[in-house]
């Protein structure tokens, strides 16, 4: 009964951990703080159907369906989910040579990897595979932002000069750039140096200042009035408006077509993994708040399943747009939910006057959105405190400018998948030896330090697996050969030892016994249960002894203090 009452709790579906408990004191704080989020993000998920290669509409959807179902849904109170230049940069290289950008078989193969991510995240909900947002470390996440920043913002620059630049991939833009150089429109340039100047400049005065709602309201009412499309500035045409229609995505279903999204649905679902915990944890730890990582795996899952069943592509949670609505005063996804509320007011009523917004001035501000994703600082940060790890941050980036997107988050989860089993094969181990204020301190191996004449206390730091098992036994020898005094025990100070696959348990009884063959004794200190169990299960306390695992070091010198009346 109590493995059924917990396993039903454990796939229940709690609702409204977002907003629950509120304080009505606050609503007004909340109803401003969504109304300047609105004001900031229309412009914004308007440039990433621009990153995504869908149609203008397609952005506001994203902050309609899929943010209300994750503020209902998801247990963070901070966490913003919607359009994310990450993602739709990834569904943009996928989808580059299926279909022609913008078309209806686009979008629709758009709205199937939304589903596809939707089905992975409840998944991952199911089979506990939330661990899989640790898989991006912090380096590589800051050189796969700055690689898709630079794409995303060179991407721009043809629609801001006014050029025909049909060439994918970030050389091959650059290089279009170079021949077309004399076919810039010098008034298409200056609408989009001008949309940049307003944004840059409210920026500097105040991070509150709608500085892109502006400069795009600003610039369609110019364009309205002195009719930009007439002067060869080109222009979004007409923006359909109503609320999103509900379906399957309208797709060619095959076997053949889903396995070749798989890997693109998989690596979208790593970024949505490490991003949304990352900011989720970050918001929760910052005002003392409680979230439930495989709650928020369900609300992202259910937004997904919304952006794909009203013709959307991907959301994801976003740190930039969790910081607008927090800066803002927003604390809970009441705020998130009143931007849903002028969302859909804006796409009722408001969608004609976009038919004048000039494609240099959207450009424009996903040009911004690239550059803040170069973070600079960042990576001076990395190089002044790991330089190792620059260099993966640099190679990470490099790959997403000149090769792709996916390429590049597939390079950044293998990357940090070699920097862990790096540390992990070359543990930083040592000797333990008595320090002359009578504690203790560590000494490197190479030092062949004995803790007491005879007595040699050897930690290693890390989980004992495959690839640092010989490590393990390297190390042992070069301790015991030519030791003087000779030792007749050797230690593991096993604290930092978490786990013991197979092939490390195969190493450590091979080790005793060839220890013992030299008259040298095998003990542990400081065996954590669940390692002294697999000692246990793998035969090797069999071949020391029940009493060679010690809980502290007083035993331990008590012992060996014993030794002669204590066999080897």
């Amino acid at each position: 009964m109590a493995d059924a009452q917990k396993s039903k709790s454990r796939f229940r579906l709690p609702v409204f951990q977002g907003i629950l408990p509120f304080e009505p004191s606050k609503l007004p704080a909340e109803i401003l703080a969504g109304l300047t989020f609105a004001s900031l993000a229309i412009p914004e998920v308007m440039g990433y159907t621009k990153i995504a290669g869908t149609p203008v509409i397609t952005g506001l959807y994203t902050i309609l369906i899929p943010m209300a179902l994750f503020a209902i849904f998801g247990s963070s109170r901070h966490l913003v989910v919607g359009a994310d230049s990450a993602t739709a940069a990834i569904t943009a290289s996928a989808l580059a040579g299926l279909a022609v950008s913008g078309s209806s078989e686009y979008l629709a193969l758009a709205s199937l990897l939304a589903l596809m991510a939707a089905i992975l995240l409840l998944l991952a909900r199911v089979i506990g595979l939330g661990f899989l947002a640790d898989f991006l470390s912090r380096t590589v996440l800051i050189g796969f932002l700055t690689g898709v920043g630079i794409q995303v913002a060179i991407g721009e620059v043809p629609t801001m000069l006014g050029i025909e630049a049909t060439a994918h991939g970030t050389l091959a833009k650059l290089s279009s750039i170079a021949q077309h150089y004399d076919q810039i429109s010098w008034p298409t340039l200056l609408v989009a140096l001008s949309v940049l100047t307003v944004v840059i400049g409210g920026r500097q005065l105040s991070a509150r200042i709608p500085g892109p709602l502006i400069a795009v309201i600003g610039v369609i009412l110019l364009s309205w009035g002195f009719q930009f499309s007439a002067a060869g500035i080109s222009v979004l045409g007409a923006v359909p408006s109503g609320l999103p229609s509900f379906s399957i995505p309208d797709v060619d279903w095959s076997w053949t077509l889903l396995k070749q999204l798989t890997p693109t649905a998989f690596s979208i679902v790593v970024v949505i993994l490490a991003q949304s915990a990352a900011t989720s944890r970050a918001y929760a730890a910052r005002y003392n708040e409680k979230f439930d990582e495989n709650t928020d795996l369900t609300g992202l899952g259910l937004a997904n399943f919304g952006a794909a069943f009203t013709g959307t592509f991907v959301v994801n949670g976003s740190p930039t747009k969790t910081e607008m609505v927090t800066s803002a005063g927003g604390h809970s996804q009441i705020a998130q939910l009143t931007t849903v509320v002028i969302v859909l007011i804006v796409i009722l009523f408001l969608t004609a006057p976009l038919a004048y917004l000039p494609n240099a001035a959207l450009s424009a501000v996903v040009f911004l959105i690239g550059l803040n994703l170069i973070d600079l600082r960042g990576l001076r940060t990395i190089f002044r405190q790991a330089r190792s790890e620059f260099w993966v941050a640099v190679a990470t980036a490099a790959v997403v400018v000149f090769i792709g997107v996916e390429q590049g988050i597939l390079l950044a989860m293998v990357l940090s998948l070699i920097d862990h089993t790096r540390h992990g094969y070359r543990p930083k181990n040592a000797v333990i030896v008595k320090a002359e204020s009578g504690g203790w301190h560590s000494k490197p191996v190479s030092s062949h330090a004995q803790y007491e004449p005879g007595l040699v206390v050897y930690r290693f730091s890390h989980g004992l697996y495959y690839a640092n098992a010989q490590r393990l036994t390297t190390e042992v020898f070069e301790i015991v050969q030519d030791a003087q005094p000779e030792v007749s025990w050797f230690c593991i100070e096993a604290s930092a030892i978490d786990d013991i696959d197979y092939t490390a348990g195969y190493t450590l009884r091979s080790l005793c016994k060839t220890l013992q063959d030299r008259g040298i004794r095998l003990v542990f200190l400081f065996t954590e249960p669940r390692v002294k169990a697999e000692i246990d299960r793998y035969g090797i306390t069999g071949t020391l002894g029940d009493d060679a695992v010690f809980g502290s070091g007083t035993e331990l010198l008590e012992a060996f203090s014993k030794r002669d009346a204590q066999p080897t």
